[in-house]
């Protein structure tokens, strides 16, 4: 994979990929998995991880189902916001034609179980579910929800209770989501508080996950992805790029994790709590030079 990649470039090139019934292609796969998800889909499985996952709509708005206290809930991401779903919460995500959006989550550990589930009608009785060690869940996806439609339970809309187990492999998360919230409104209303502060946090401290903003006088939108548990390599996007004609672009960079001298880590214990940090701040201009790549 190249260095730097214009994302928009990337998606258009990659659009055979965006068909029904999952609609992902990964772009990125090193312990954060970065794929990128169009539409429309035809899905009403719902996906349960032990990770979280980050939610960035580049283009239109999307409906992600899930499964909140027992109780289905639609939550509606629209374009430009940013949302953090929660590990262990049954999940449906549902897109609309001419949409995208980006979607990061972490690399699952080798012990680790994700489950894809249908439930019966409008309740949250399962009606079919298997359970697989993840690696590409855009591959992996597609013979699982065959298998659902070629099943009894398809055709009968009952469960097999021989075929559910009794106990999953993870208890699923009973807490309550957050709003989606647009990721430009949240750097411009907390703008003051980043200069004053270097480093603000945008999900809090009840995340593995880690976003943070930081400031710097010359910059526009950008997310840093990294994971400081390995000393491989780290991620960075720039949202919107206003250079060309006054088009926003958005561009994706691998870089050699040694980047991490020019970021300022207001709190050092970050290196060995949290498997991964995401970094949300402002750049006017970059280029493979500058990143010191």
């Amino acid at each position: 994979m190249e260095l730097l990649v214009n994302v928009r470039k990337w998606i258009e090139e990659n659009k055979t990929a965006f068909v029904p019934p999952v609609c992902n292609k990964l772009m990125h796969r090193y312990q954060l998995n970065v794929m990128f998800v169009g539409g429309p889909n035809e899905r009403k499985d719902y996906h349960i991880e032990e990770g979280e996952e980050l939610f960035y709509q580049i283009q239109g708005d999307m409906c992600l189902k899930i499964i909140e206290n027992g109780k289905h809930k639609d939550v509606v991401i629209r374009e430009g916001e940013m949302f953090l779903l929660p590990a262990r919460i049954p999940h449906s995500p549902q897109r609309y034609k001419s949409t995208v959006g980006l979607v990061i989550e972490r690399e699952r550990l080798k012990t680790e179980m994700d489950g894809l589930r249908y439930y019966v009608g409008e309740s949250t009785d399962v009606l079919f579910e298997k359970w697989f060690h993840c690696e590409d869940l855009g591959t992996q996806l597609r013979p699982i929800i065959q298998e659902f439609f070629n099943s009894r339970q398809y055709k009968t809309g009952k469960p097999n209770p021989d075929e559910l187990l009794k106990e999953t492999p993870f208890p699923l998360n009973s807490t309550s989501v957050m709003e989606p919230f647009s990721f430009s409104s949240w750097l411009n209303d907390h703008r003051g508080e980043i200069k004053q502060k270097k480093s603000l946090s945008m999900f809090g401290d009840n995340f593995e996950t880690e976003v943070r903003g930081h400031p710097n006088k010359v910059m526009h939108p950008c997310l840093w992805s990294i994971d400081l548990t390995s000393l491989g390599q780290g991620l960075f996007f720039s949202f919107h790029d206003f250079h060309v004609q006054n088009q926003p672009e958005l561009y994706f960079c691998l870089f050699p994790l040694r980047l991490k001298k020019l970021i300022h880590f207001p709190n050092q214990k970050h290196q060995h709590d949290a498997n991964h940090l995401l970094y949300v701040f402002e750049q006017h201009s970059w280029s493979k030079s500058n990143l010191g790549v």
